[in-house]
Order: structure tokens, then C-alpha cells, then sequence
């Protein structure tokens, strides 16, 4: 355990090139009593080090010194080959690059590493769009990246929802998420999200500009996701569900059901004696839901709102009459009557227009 965090403490000094000795003990959530000991027993090993004194002072590696040490074990070899997503990085214009900096680390492990490594290849393999979808064309992404690679500020054309719009921004951070990429940047003074894919037209400006201070992208992403889901679920709704049809409620519904399923225990909710149990759970809106329900057919019957419930019975009535055999009976006007309510169509108001704020996802 010491002499891994002995290699530790050298590479964070290479890389980040002046720490102190609280910012090692967090980095490795150590004490930093423990910090100095190992700090002595680096200097007594004959290690290049030295303390700058002050208040922005701290622990250097004489400049220069770069130990070829790593200290990679078997698992961290083998998380490495597993990280290197080589779709997103050609998007990246980093294909060759990502290909070259394995093939360098795969030569300089250990045969026996060497071996993990590629059995790892041969039987893992990471896919970030989901099914029936086609890679977003995201022409102008290495354009973008450049822009958060070199804080220089981007131009931008993008498309709205009313239309294409131009945009001066501070590119702060990219991200992957089920496929699409995102750019987080800011925009007079506030942080906002657009999908790359929407970008129009885009030029790098010789004008840098200073990131914030603070600004942290997984702590900011996770804060978005997080609100922007909240916003979403906010219709709460009741339904009466066959225990046999929770499962696809829950498919369904994209997982939203699940702190149901939860609520009523891991076994899943108590059936009434005939095969029916009662679930409630919030949706995105009145729409999502009536979309999202009518895949369950008659396994599922909604108890309340009752304008979800009268929406769902205008449209099967209107199906019904639909699919009515020729010469049959027909009650179009209490179809026509149930759409005047308000019945959804796939395009409601419900539906999350793509802008240039985290509505985008």
C-alpha cells in the first residue's frame, strides 16, 4: 500500500507540478502526517524533491525529473484498455492518437499485463449510442473541441427552436451522454448547454478568454442532469397495473416507475387477489404519459388525473372506431368529442423543445 501511494505522490507532482502537503493528503485521502512521512522516505530514497516555503509555496520535483516508475497493477491495466471509447475520440479527431498512446503503454507493460489487456479487448466492448438510433452528425465538433482544448472563444450558428440563431461563447467542457455530444460554455455570464449536432456553423476566435475558477464539469453536468430531471417529473400519476405487466411498465416508462417499485419493496407491490396492484409515480407531462401508457394496451388502467384518464379513453374510442369492421356500428363523435378535450397528439406541448439551454437533451 506504501509504495503505491509513494508512486502516487511522484506522478501527482509530475503532473500538476507544485502541491502541497494538505492537497496530497486529500488526493489520496491520507493524513497529512502520513504526507510527510512519505515525502522523507522519497527524499531518503534519493528522489529529487524539495519545499518551497510560503504561503504559495509547497512540495517540486527538480525540474527536469520525470520518474518512468507507474506502478500499474493488473486491474488498472486492464480499466485503461476499457476507458478508450475509439468512436468519440475519431469524432475528436484523436482516433490515431488514442491508437498510438495504447499501442505505447501495451509495449511498455509487463508480458503477463500485456496479456489482461488484450483479453479485455477481445471481450468487452463499449457502445455509447443506444439501439435504433444513428450517430448524430456533429460536423463541427473538433472545431468545438479546439475551442475547450485552448480557451479560445467560438461563433457560433445554431439551430433553435425558432430558428437559427448566432451565439459568442466561452467553451467550457464536452460531453458524451447516450451517444450525443453536448457543450457546456458560457454565454453572457451564465452557463448554458448545447447539443453539438444543432451547431450550424462554428469558427475558433484568437480571443481567449478565463475559465471560471470554481468551474468543475462533472460536479456542474451532475447538478444539470439531476435538475433538469426533477423539472421533467412533475405530473404525479396513479395507475392500476397487472403484477405481471411491471416489468414492462417499467421499460416503458424509461425506469421512472422504479422508485415506485421501490417504495413497495424489492419483491414489487402486493397484488389485490386478482393479479392487479396499484402504483403511483411522477411523468415528464400529461402527454409523455398517454404516449407511454398506450404501449401496455390492457394491462394497464390509469386512476387518476382524471384528464390523463379521460385522454386515454377518447383515444381508444377513436381506435375502436378506427379498426371497426365495415358495417359495424360507428361512434366517431365521441372520438372527435374526446380530441376536442385535448387528447395528444405524438408532437404535444408536452414534448421538451430543443433550445439552447439543457432542454436540448
Amino acid at each position: 500500500m506504501q509504495a503505491s501511494r509513494l508512486v502516487s505522490i511522484l506522478l501527482l507532482l509530475q503532473v500538476h507540478g507544485q502541491m502541497t502537503a494538505g492537497q496530497l493528503a486529500a488526493e489520496l485521502e491520507v493524513s497529512v502526517r502520513t504526507i510527510y512521512r512519505d515525502l522523507d522516505g522519497l527524499a531518503a530514497a534519493g528522489v529529487p524533491l524539495y519545499a518551497e516555503r510560503g504561503a504559495a509555496g509547497g512540495y517540486r520535483l527538480v525540474d527536469g525529473y520525470r520518474t518512468r516508475l507507474t506502478g500499474l497493477s493488473a486491474d488498472e491495466a486492464q480499466a485503461l484498455f476499457l476507458s478508450g471509447l475509439e468512436q468519440p475520440a475519431a469524432q475528436l479527431g484523436l482516433g490515431t492518437v488514442l491508437a498510438a498512446a495504447q499501442l505505447k503503454v501495451m509495449a511498455a507493460l509487463p508480458p503477463e499485463l500485456r496479456g489482461r489487456a488484450s483479453r479485455l479487448r477481445e471481450r468487452f466492448l463499449l457502445v455509447a449510442p443506444g439501439w435504433f438510433r444513428e450517430d448524430e452528425e456533429v460536423v463541427h465538433l473538433e472545431t468545438v473541441a479546439r475551442g475547450v482544448w485552448e480557451s479560445r472563444c467560438l461563433e457560433v450558428t445554431y439551430r433553435g427552436p425558432d430558428g437559427p440563431v448566432a451565439r459568442r461563447l466561452e467553451p467550457l467542457g464536452l460531453v458524451l451522454k447516450a451517444g450525443v455530444w453536448y457543450l457546456v460554455a458560457r454565454r453572457d455570464g451564465a452557463l448554458r448547454t448545447y447539443r453539438v449536432s444543432r451547431i450550424a456553423a462554428a469558427a475558433c476566435l484568437d480571443e481567449r478568454f478565463e475559465r471560471p475558477a470554481p468551474f468543475d464539469l462533472v460536479t456542474h453536468w451532475s447538478a444539470a442532469e439531476a435538475t433538469f430531471e426533477a423539472g421533467l417529473r412533475r405530473v404525479p400519476v396513479t395507475v392500476r397495473v397487472r403484477v405481471d405487466a411491471l416489468g414492462a411498465l417499467d421499460y416503458a416508462l424509461g425506469g421512472i416507475s422504479r422508485p415506485g417499485l421501490d417504495a413497495a419493496g424489492r419483491g414489487g407491490p402486493p397484488s389485490d387477489g386478482a393479479g392487479w396492484t396499484r402504483l403511483s409515480f411522477p411523468v415528464e407531462s400529461l402527454e409523455t404519459a398517454h404516449d407511454d401508457l398506450l404501449r401496455l394496451g390492457g394491462r394497464v388502467e390509469v386512476l387518476a388525473p382524471p384528464e390523463l384518464r379521460d385522454r386515454l379513453r377518447a383515444t381508444i374510442a377513436e381506435m375502436a372506431d378506427r379498426y371497426r369492421a365495415p358495417g359495424e356500428g360507428t361512434d366517431r363523435g365521441a372520438g372527435r368529442a374526446g380530441r376536442a378535450r385535448g387528447a395528444p397528439g405524438r408532437s404535444g406541448p408536452g414534448r421538451p423543445a430543443a433550445d439552447d439551454v439543457g432542454r436540448a437533451r
